[in-house]
């Protein structure tokens, strides 16, 4: 689980050791990541001291309700947040380079190169006056130059499932489930070492979905990618990664390899999150369980631990401060003053 939050374990002041990181580092490596919009309407805490990593191969789902930060964070490590309104302040490793003090050449290089993004909605990522095998093509010119750009969009739209002679066709010409895989296509195309895929599934139904899902799993293995899916399905995760990190009003609040996270969630917002899906043996007049009250306002989050107002385990203490994240049983890495005992602990 070290590849998850192995960055607790080393100083943030850690100048000196940087030799050892590069050599050590694990791929990703972000390090007390703050984002900040600043707004008409106040300043947006959307990302707030977020520790993350992730080694070569692996696999991370990214897990927590809409407006928790996960976009902004991987939005944050390709640097497309605007500035302004946009703010970052902290360090992003990738293979032991600091992302947020690269020169800009060097960032559209390390975008698509090194880094590649599924975009949630492929309708509104791909190019409409563009056929799909020309902006498979564009990726490659850009990142690529000793690859044949045609050949390698044929290649990548068969590796996909799509027949190469399809490339000809516009994106609007294409059903959505298509359209999110010439996405794949396009993300893949140059072979990056890491893909963020954002909600890869969440405009498609769950036909086509399963088919997306089986399809990063085989591509990922094949070309050896690292994987961040940015998701709120629990279910998805199962099928796909290796650790989970689930995150709350811009902190991350729980980490650990899958089998302990789902066999022992330890934070009342990770059980809350479990407790919400529904069940094949459950009872059909049971209502479904439900986390009370709203994600907080980013622009006026509260004082202490970010769940508090939600969670019914609440004392004064979790008000008052946050306890950060602390290795309750090897791997397995909670912020909360009062983790939970067991998945029975009634409370």
């Amino acid at each position: 689980m070290n590849a998850v939050y192995q960055t607790l374990q080393t100083s943030d002041n850690s100048a000196d050791k940087a030799t050892d990181r590069d050599v050590s580092a694990p791929l990703l490596d972000i390090r007390n990541l703050f984002v900040r919009f600043y707004t008409d309407t106040g300043v947006v805490h959307a990302v707030n001291g977020l520790n993350l990593s992730l080694s070569k191969g692996k696999s991370l789902g990214f897990v927590g309700e809409t407006g928790a930060g996960k976009t902004t964070t991987a939005l944050a490590t390709l640097q497309l947040i605007p500035s302004p309104p946009g703010e970052m302040k902290g360090e992003i490793f990738f293979e032991g380079r600091d992302v947020m003090k690269m020169t800009e050449p060097e960032k559209r290089a390390f975008r698509g190169g090194k880094i590649a993004m599924i975009f949630q909605d492929p309708m509104t990522s791909l190019n409409p006056i563009m056929t799909v095998e020309e902006q498979i093509m564009e990726m490659v010119e850009l990142h690529a130059a000793a690859v044949n750009p045609r050949e390698r969009a044929r290649e990548m739209l068969t590796l996909v499932g799509i027949r190469p002679e399809r490339g000809k066709d516009y994106p609007h010409q294409l059903s959505g489930g298509m359209r999110q895989r010439v996405g794949i296509a396009i993300a893949l195309a140059c072979e990056p070492d890491l893909l963020i895929a954002d909600e890869p599934t969440t405009a498609l139904d769950v036909t086509i979905q399963a088919q997306v899902i089986d399809l990063i799993k085989k591509l990922q293995s094949s070309v050896r990618t690292s994987l961040l899916l940015i998701t709120h399905d629990l279910g998805i995760v199962a099928e796909i990664c290796d650790d989970v990190a689930i995150m709350y009003a811009g902190r991350l609040v729980e980490a650990a390899d899958l089998r302990q996270l789902y066999k022992r969630p330890l934070h009342p917002y990770t059980r809350g999150l479990f407790d919400a899906v529904p069940r094949l043996d459950s009872d059909p007049n049971e209502k479904l369980a439900v986390i009370p009250g709203l994600t907080p306002d980013p622009t006026n989050l509260p004082e202490g631990c970010g769940f508090s107002p939600r969670c019914p385990r609440a004392r004064p203490i979790c008000r008052e401060k946050s306890c950060g994240m602390r290795e309750y049983e090897p791997g397995h890495f909670v912020d909360c003053h009062f983790p939970l005992e067991s998945r029975g602990d009634g409370q």
